[in-house]
């Protein structure tokens, strides 16, 4: 096996939620303020994914004080605690940098509901479950 991907497996996280562009995520980051630690909450949606393996990034993008602000978080960073998906977008592009020349009601993206939905947690459950299994045996 290729040194890389050993050492990527040791220092990765074992689990990550299935991301993609148009989810809305609530990212939790660890910040460092003087000699204190606190985590602190990033929301917005997601508008690009790149990297893979423990090299994995998305770029979410939110709106403050009517000023759009994006943020670059490398997934497999210790500082960040956990990513938690709020909605599912619906969209058809894999970029959504069209997002940043929106302002407004814009700027929202659809939801993604029903038996999408359903089916994509069946299959990451499943997907948990053989993990599961292949590390019993």
């Amino acid at each position: 096996m290729n040194l890389i991907d050993t050492l990527e497996r040791e220092l990765g996280k074992k689990e990550l939620p299935p991301l993609h562009s148009g989810d809305t995520v609530e990212v939790h980051y660890l910040i460092r303020e003087g000699e204190k630690e606190r985590v602190q909450i990033y929301s917005g949606t997601i508008i690009s994914v790149s990297g893979r393996g423990i090299r994995k990034n998305i770029c979410v993008r939110r709106i403050v004080q009517g000023e759009g602000v994006e943020r670059i978080f490398p997934l497999h960073n210790p500082r960040v605690q956990d990513v938690v998906i709020t909605r599912r977008g619906n969209v058809r592009r894999a970029k959504l940098f069209y997002l940043r020349d929106r302002i407004g009601k814009k700027t929202r993206v659809k939801e993604l509901v029903g038996d999408k939905v359903r089916s994509e947690r069946n299959a990451e459950k499943a997907r948990r479950a053989a993990i599961a299994a292949s590390k019993d045996s």
